[in-house]
């Protein structure tokens, strides 16, 4: 058999589908590390969480540290690149300007973004939306500079610059950065556990507002790397990498050898770097700044190695459909995101059932990978008789300023013979 055909599609159709079957994958793999971490975003005092912590629990904290945080958010920050790259081809092809039209649909965005932060601290709409102008001029910029911005960006450049201005205090002051026990963090933690919905809300746009501005612009650098992704996202949607990927299979499986390369020396730099640190660790120190970075570029090894993985099965007969489960997730992944941590924080606040603290890491996890299933089967019925998700519609609609088709017209019956 040759690599061409043990695709189950050609090239445009499996290109639609293998962008949805990632984007689901990656939307996945977001909500495993929310379910677990339980919707708290953020540091929680010392003991919160003792009583249910057991060594299965620690297993699968550890999996999802090594694996999960922060690798899945760079999938899907990918495709958000992605998706700006077709829209543009798109518009051009069609002799339109579509750049006006993003920055308002990055504004809608916006607006969803702040409703979901008043559930869950963590939105990360709000920073797509914030970012997403900026790429505009990128378009017309060079493949080698593309990368060469990106590759900057990685190595940590802005990240250095935040630290030297804003040290470890953070952007806005309000608590140090890594001070689990501070009466704020307390607070925001009573809150959660005790508080109305009202009181939840208003703590997530006030003080949940601005710890998550301080992780996204510190030396965090969440902020700075999300771009990065995004310029990534570019360069694949210019290359037309989803339109034939067997016409890559060999590239993608030589990035994954050096993606392993570059995993193995991050993780022997991030080794030296804290091991060779003073004890405890002075987190205003240049040296665990350093270390901060070396620890994203094992992140980012970690996220190459999963994107290749993803794509160098989903050429095979055997994993195909198997992946291809994830599209229907992936086709409503705006939805599907605000409904999760809807769900999830219903499930673990004390507005809702008040789980939080109650669980370890393993019963969390698992009803993690109920939710993804459940919402993976609602989305593929869900689509059968409607064009998009109820967000991604009224998206849509605001984008263009007036009704979308919704619902699917059905085809006429075959003319009898």
């Amino acid at each position: 058999m040759t690599a061409s055909s043990q695709t189950l599609s050609p090239p445009v159709k499996n290109r639609i589908i293998s962008i949805d079957a990632l984007r689901g994958f990656a939307l996945a793999g977001v909500a495993l590390v929310h379910m677990v971490e339980q919707y708290i975003a953020g540091p929680h005092p010392e003991g919160f969480m003792e009583g249910v912590n057991g060594i299965p629990d620690q297993i699968i904290q550890g999996i999802i540290g090594i694996f999960f945080t922060g690798k899945f958010f760079a999938l899907f920050s990918i495709l958000f690149g992605l998706s700006f790259s077709i829209q543009m081809d798109s518009a051009q092809n069609k002799g339109q300007k579509f750049s006006g039209r993003f920055i308002w649909r990055a504004f809608l965005l916006f607006l969803i973004g702040c409703v979901h932060q008043l559930f869950y601290r963590g939105d990360i709409l709000t920073i797509y939306a914030v970012l997403a102008p900026f790429i505009i001029p990128f378009y017309r910029v060079s493949s080698k500079w593309l990368l060469i911005t990106a590759g900057l960006i990685f190595l940590g450049i802005p990240r250095f610059i935040a630290f030297a201005i804003f040290g470890a205090e953070g952007v806005t002051g309000v608590h140090p950065m890594m001070d689990n026990n501070h009466e704020l963090v307390k607070n925001y933690i009573d809150t959660i556990t005790n508080g109305s919905l009202g009181e939840v809300f208003y703590l997530n746009v006030t003080y949940g507002m601005l710890t998550k501005i301080d992780f996204q612009v510190s030396f965090f650098g969440r902020f700075y790397y999300t771009f990065a992704y995004f310029l990534i996202g570019l360069w694949l949607g210019r290359i037309g990498l989803f339109k034939d990927l067997s016409a890559y299979s060999k590239k993608i499986k030589d990035f994954m050898l050096w993606s392993i390369g570059a995993l193995i020396l991050s993780v022997g730099f991030v080794i030296a770097t804290f091991a060779t640190a003073p004890q405890p660790i002075d987190f205003s120190t240049w040296q665990f700044a350093l270390g901060m970075n070396f620890m994203d570029w094992v992140s980012i090894s970690m996220a190459s190695i999963i994107l290749c993985g993803f794509l160098m099965l989903y050429q095979k007969q055997s994993w195909n459909k198997r992946l291809a489960f994830f599209a229907p997730y992936g086709r409503m992944a705006l939805t599907n995101y605000v409904m999760q941590s809807v769900i999830g924080t219903f499930l673990y606040f004390g507005w809702g059932l008040g789980y939080i603290g109650h669980f370890g890491a393993l019963i969390c996890f698992l009803m993690g990978i109920g939710l993804i299933i459940i919402q993976t089967l609602l989305s593929k019925y869900w689509l059968k008789s409607f064009r998009y998700g109820p967000l991604e519609w009224l998206w849509r609609c605001g984008t263009y300023l007036k009704w979308q088709p919704f619902l699917k017209t059905a085809r006429p019956a075959p003319a009898a013979q």
